[in-house]
């Protein structure tokens, strides 16, 4: 399976550099971080709050935590899954922290639930980490068309029958469970938000407009945002606006936080190369890549957009103006889709301007790199990008 393979790559770097710190691993549903903390803690303590059992012991008595870990002077660290089950367990996490030197590692979907009861993440003891979809790096002979299309969920990359499992996931998850999560009373509007959501996924956030499509109030669109970056669905993209000189577009955009989620709602076809929906789904993906490494590699780079009143534009901008990226699907990019970051380098002074796109080898015109997408993604993940 393909978790297995991933499990022995470079995913259980997520958090090694924690040393023997307690932490939090947040993360969508269904992105491994059950099967990354067994892989990597096979010895441990691990209380899993999904088993129905583990969840009513607990419940009745949170005490027990604290109680079973002090008659067992040899337990040093304990994992618990699915903590924003029980907030209350956190108390005790607290006072074991604090006066055994237990290391806790818990995972949940989100810190949310957890949040809005009152309950504090232990003020700073843990540290935070969060799990995104795969990457490339963490694929045995990636597969970019089956990646655009299936998304990278580890269920879903390889599966077979990835358009059931990714519509199984929208209305278990994303439209039951958040729904009930957030307490949202108007379900049509929040079901009719998440299909424009997708609609406008890696364009400039209209709030008007989509409140207007969705039939709701503004605040409500903004209220319906908060919770897909709350719960790590999905995150805003800012624009640059470092002392520009040209007037620049400040709305954000908004990217929902895996390529085969946005097909699903969208009820997109197959993806082929050359096609409009290619284009789509390459840009959106190189963003899934770009963000993971920012965070996976400690860097934590800000990633934005640039856009001009007069609609000169370029995709990303890595760090502080150090790097900029465009996203071409072609084949053969020519200077004509390098206006963008032609403009964008007479503004600032910029260390590298890049075109990633499916030529097939890199080109140099002018100071502006054109790299196929491969190349590019084995230099980020080599650390070549940002250095």
């Amino acid at each position: 399976m393909i978790v297995d393979e991933v499990n022995k790559l470079n995913r259980k770097q997520t958090f090694e550099d924690a040393e023997n710190e307690s932490v939090f691993l947040w993360g969508a549903r269904q992105t491994g971080k059950s099967t990354l903390l067994k892989t990597m803690f096979p010895e441990v303590v691990y209380i899993d709050l999904l088993m129905t059992t583990e969840y009513n012991k607990y419940l009745s008595r949170p005490e027990l935590l604290r109680e079973t870990i002090l008659a067992n002077p040899a337990i040093t660290t304990v994992i618990i899954d699915e903590i924003p089950l029980l907030p209350m367990l956190l108390n005790e996490v607290h006072w074991l922290i604090e006066n055994v030197g237990v290391r806790f590692i818990m995972s949940g979907s989100s810190p949310r639930k957890i949040l809005r009861t009152g309950v504090n993440l232990l003020g700073g003891r843990a540290l935070r980490y969060e799990l995104y979809p795969l990457v490339s790096s963490e694929i045995p002979n990636f597969d970019l068309l089956k990646a655009l299309n299936n998304g990278l969920l580890p269920r879903h990359y390889n599966a077979k029958n990835a358009k059931r499992l990714l519509s199984s996931y929208i209305g278990s998850y994303l439209r039951d469970e958040i729904v009930a999560e957030a307490r949202i009373r108007d379900v049509p509007a929040f079901t009719r938000f998440l299909e424009i959501a997708a609609i406008t996924n890696g364009e400039m956030v209209n709030y008007s407009n989509i409140a207007a499509d969705t039939g709701v109030a503004v605040s409500t669109v903004k209220a319906y945002f908060q919770i897909l970056e709350d719960t790590l669905l999905g995150r805003y993209l800012p624009s640059y606006q470092k002392k520009p000189k040209r007037r620049v577009i400040t709305a954000p955009k908004f990217y929902l936080f895996d390529v085969g989620i946005v097909n699903s709602l969208l009820n997109r076809g197959k993806i082929e190369a050359g096609t409009e929906l290619f284009g789509k789904a390459f840009e959106h993906f190189i963003y899934q890549e770009i963000y993971a490494h920012s965070r996976y590699s400690g860097l934590e780079y800000n990633i934005s957009y640039w856009r001009t009143a007069s609609q000169l534009e370029i995709d990303f901008v890595l760090g502080n103006n150090e790097v900029g990226i465009e996203v071409k699907a072609t084949e053969m990019v020519n200077t004509r889709h390098l206006k963008g970051l032609k403009a964008f380098s007479e503004e600032y002074n910029c260390k590298k301007l890049i075109v990633v796109s499916n030529d097939p080898q890199p080109r140099l015109i002018e100071n502006i790199l054109i790299l196929p997408w491969k190349t590019f993604l084995e230099r980020l993940w080599k650390g070549k990008i940002m250095e």
